[in-house]
């Protein structure tokens, strides 16, 4: 939240106010974390942080030539960047998301980790939280989304600037199809 002013400010040099409203984990539908884990992370309660498979895969696809870093994040780690990094890309920032990631897995509960990434994941522009995406684009709360609604919100994750809840492209609602299919499994 704090990079996004940063853009707004020294960048565009405009203002605007963020839409984000913290809520405990039990007020967040089971729903949303199942949505989550079968779209980002579905090795979530298995792992330490890290899936050594998909950095595996990642390095060889760089090492092959593919310039472009991919992503290999867990949710651990995606919590360790948007609480304490900002999104820019280096190997440098990796070294410090690992460091934070092994804290973290080491000192919160899976829960906890669970319940502070569908607080601070930014799902769409200066909208930040499950809560406030729930109201925003549902007009409920967190406790009451529905798998499909989770699915889609899910689904807008990989980039929320541009894959839309509000307006799901043909990709965002084949991304939340598949998401639902993988909570089922």
């Amino acid at each position: 939240m704090l990079y996004r002013h940063y853009e707004d400010l020294i960048i565009e040099h405009t203002y605007e106010s963020i839409d984000y409203q913290w809520v405990s984990p039990g007020r967040i539908s089971p729903n949303a974390a199942a949505a989550v884990i079968a779209s980002e992370d579905q090795l979530f309660y298995e792992h330490f942080g890290f899936d050594l498979d998909a950095i595996k895969s990642a390095a060889n696809a760089y090492l092959n030539g593919n310039r472009k870093l991919r992503g290999a994040s867990t949710i651990s780690q995606q919590v360790a960047k948007n609480l304490f990094l900002t999104p820019a890309k280096s190997f440098f920032r990796k070294g410090l998301e690992a460091w934070f990631t092994l804290l973290i897995e080491i000192f919160w509960s899976k829960e906890r980790i669970m319940g502070v990434y569908l607080n601070i994941a930014e799902f769409g522009d200066h909208l930040f939280g499950i809560e406030a995406a729930s109201q925003r684009y549902f007009n409920t709360s967190a406790k009451n989304l529905s798998r499909s609604q989770a699915a889609l919100l899910a689904a807008t994750l990989p980039n929320p600037l541009k894959l839309k809840a509000d307006n799901p492209s043909a990709y965002v609602m084949s991304r939340q199809s598949w998401i639902l299919r993988q909570m089922r499994n």
